[in-house]
């Protein structure tokens, strides 16, 4: 999201900037103080001061003298405010297209009156594109504004690795148009030198091997070019997708929330499938279309002038058709692989809550819901097809009146002799060609929007801007320290959840943490995690920036085992080792038996070698929970972290886990949240999260005595 506009000229100039102070952002006020849409007017923040221009600068205040910055959302848009000397001052109004864009500045104001001078980076996309105003359907790129010369040239740089194959088939393409641009030209001298001029059977049987040759020629060239373009496709769809796949991995946790899965699944399979269509479909006729294209007008023009032009009246008028609607097409075929993408995540969601849909008895109405969401698909797809069909109907209308013409014409000058039987019936077959590919590049604009839709929802992924693994990175054995200094963290970077949380982790120490529901509990061990980044203040590790370690030094030293179990669909030894991939089968034997999983394994048919189903639903929660506890322990971390670790089980499975817990996190760092404090009693120190802050950080004992959130929460678990 841009948080830093051009400035007009005319207001840059009326701003002087101190040697030390620099522009962070710069963005539009749309509403004025009576509540009507103004324009030209800016409020810009530098590291020192906050301008309010409107054509000029009518309003400075000095962040210093400010206490904190307000953005509030209010019906149809919102307002910013800054609190100077106890009073609240109104700064801008702006209309919704612009809400989260003032929140982001309210909360890097708030930085800088804090006396730090971070700058609030927006991840997020712009929703409204700055410069045509319209809605952007979910890409990182307006696609009206990016034009499709732009993603042709993503596609050429897309299939470069694949040049060779690509003069390959450009080479066949002339062949088949030569082959193509001959036969007519046989033709006319069988019809005028054997069937008119009274040509012996030795010279038509001579023609017509031509003729025959001529025609295998082109079916044989035809059969190859479009082998070749089918293969060249499949190989360019193959490497997008496990460039896209490789993408997904490396994409911040925040994109992939953001999407439906069937949105994400559409850009990996169908999309690439496109591409791979187009290629075997247009590309590969592409060049011989428009090679055969100027051949046959130039043919046309030598053997007859007359008739070529008049021939040629129809092309213009064919052409101004498909171009008054190009834009249509984009527009109706846009909109039908959207709701595409509707039914594909629609269709996921109630796959992947199969259980919970049969479990609340609600199969008749998910049917009902995606047989509407279907049935949209369908009535927008009917749609198009129905535009398409009157589309092509009328351009064949034209063509086919184009060839009466040209019968008409021609055969007045055939009787007239100006002209040849065999030159008419060339000329003929050039006019059929003509239109043939008039047609056809017709019928292009829809296979060029296909494309470039799919283009631009494929380089919206792999154009994303992630943090590549550094090989300067540090990779060292980690002790176990933790420092939070000053971290804030929020899902939304204006929004925070964690806000100035500092503490020291001494390595081996085991803390729980506590707090209600929505705290920031999970997002606290999400960053432990490196799930994502915080975006004030530090995380140490050792006294090393978690940022400067490297990431898979850093996971291959961590142990986690989440409240929401996630098995793969796999044996019950590829879950185990997915943590470790060359563990021996003693230590993965060890570790089950760590977790007490190994005598409920061995009870099974097939032990170890056991299939799951998917997610693991075919064991129970307890049996499950087991399994993630054995994978986080079997790379014998050094620091763990335990969100519920035991919820799912019962009483006495929970108490052994929790004695083969307290062996295994000895001299580890281990982070406990438990909604059950009494499991956290022997913790060397418990975390309070309350107010998106640390309220109390002690022992059991400590936090017990102040009497505080702690002893309300735990005086309230005992009651209950």
């Amino acid at each position: 999201m841009i948080l830093r506009y051009d400035i007009p000229g005319t207001i840059e100039k009326q701003i002087t900037l101190s040697e030390n102070e620099k522009i962070y952002y710069a963005v539009p006020i749309d509403i004025d103080a009576n509540g009507k849409w103004t324009g030209d007017s800016y409020l810009i923040v530098t590291t020192l001061k906050i301008y309010i221009c409107n054509t000029s600068v009518t309003d400075v205040l000095i962040i210093n003298e400010l206490e904190n910055a307000k953005a509030e959302a209010c019906v149809g848009g919102g307002i910013l405010s800054v609190k100077k000397d106890g009073r609240h001052m109104v700064l801008a109004h702006y209309s919704s297209r612009h809400l989260a864009r003032y929140a982001y500045v309210a909360r890097g104001i708030n930085i800088l009156i804090s006396g730090r001078f971070e700058e609030v980076i927006s991840h997020e996309y712009e929703r409204i594109c700055p410069n045509c105003g319209r809605v952007i359907p979910g890409t990182k790129t307006c696609p009206k504004c990016s034009g499709e010369g732009r993603f042709l040239g993503v596609f050429l740089k897309m299939a470069k690795p694949h040049k060779k194959q690509f003069f390959g088939i450009f080479f066949l393409m002339i062949m088949a148009a030569v082959t193509t641009l001959l036969n007519p030209e046989v033709q006319k001298h069988l019809i005028n030198n054997v069937l008119e001029g009274g040509g012996d059977m030795a010279t038509a049987l001579r023609f017509l091997a031509l003729m025959f040759l001529l025609s295998a020629g082109i079916v044989i060239v035809n059969v190859m070019k479009s082998n070749a373009s089918a293969r060249l496709g499949s190989r360019i769809a193959s490497d997008l997708r496990g460039q896209l796949f490789e993408k997904y991995q490396k994409l911040p946790l925040s994109f992939i929330n953001d999407r439906r899965p069937g949105e994400l699944l559409n850009r990996i399979t169908q999309d690439t499938r496109y591409i791979s269509d187009f290629m075997a479909d247009v590309f590969c006729n592409l060049f011989a279309i428009l090679f055969i294209f100027i051949w046959d007008v130039i043919f046309m023009l030598v053997l007859n002038t007359k008739l070529a032009l008049i021939t040629f009246i129809l092309v213009p008028v064919v052409s101004i058709i498909m171009i008054s609607f190009r834009k249509t097409m984009g527009r109706i075929f846009h909109l039908q692989y959207k709701k595409n993408d509707d039914v594909s995540s629609d269709l996921q969601d109630v796959i992947s809550g199969m259980r919970v849909v049969k479990t609340y008895g609600k199969e008749k109405d998910e049917s009902e819901r995606f047989k509407r969401v279907a049935g949209d698909f369908a009535l927008i797809q009917k749609r198009n097809e129905r535009f398409w069909a009157g589309f092509d109907l009328i351009v064949s209308f034209l063509m086919g009146l184009g060839v009466v013409v040209v019968v008409y014409f021609g055969g007045l000058d055939v009787l007239g002799g100006s002209m040849s039987a065999g030159e008419l019936y060339q000329f003929i077959t050039y006019t059929l060609l003509l239109f043939q590919y008039v047609g056809w590049l017709g019928r292009l604009p829809r296979e060029i929007t296909r494309l470039t839709s799919s283009l631009e929802r494929i380089y919206d992924i792999l154009a994303q801007d992630v943090e590549e693994e550094d090989k300067d990175l540090k990779e060292f054995d980690i002790r176990g320290e933790i420092t939070f200094d000053h971290a804030t963290f929020g899902y939304k970077s204006y929004q925070p959840v964690l806000e100035d949380i500092n503490a020291v982790i001494k390595p081996g120490e085991m803390i729980g943490i506590v707090g209600a529901s929505g705290t920031g509990k999970s997002t606290l061990i999400n960053l432990l995690m490196r799930l994502y980044e915080i975006d004030d203040g530090r995380i140490l590790v050792d006294g090393t920036d978690m940022k400067d370690i490297s990431q898979k030094s850093y996971h291959s030293q961590l142990g986690v085992v989440l409240q929401e179990t996630f098995l793969f669909s796999g044996t019950i030894l590829d879950n185990i080792k997915f943590s470790k991939p060359d563990a021996s089968a003693l230590e993965i034997i060890k570790a089950a038996k760590l977790a007490n999983a190994h005598d409920f394994i061995t009870r099974l048919p097939d032990g170890y070698n056991t299939y799951v189903g998917e997610k693991g639903y075919t064991l129970s929660g307890g049996e499950r929970q087991r399994i993630a506890i054995a994978r986080a322990i079997l790379p014998n971390p050094n620091i763990l972290i335990l969100d519920e670790a035991t919820a799912s089980l019962d009483t006495e499975n929970e108490f052994m886990i929790q004695k083969a817990l307290e062996r295994l996190t000895k001299g580890k760092t281990t982070f406990a949240i438990a909604h059950r404090l009494s499991t956290l009693k022997n913790a060397d120190r418990i975390m309070v999260i309350d107010g998106h802050h640390i309220a109390e950080i002690g022992t059991h004992s400590e936090l017990l005595e102040r009497k505080g959130i702690y002893y309300n929460l735990y005086n309230a678990q005992i009651q209950t």
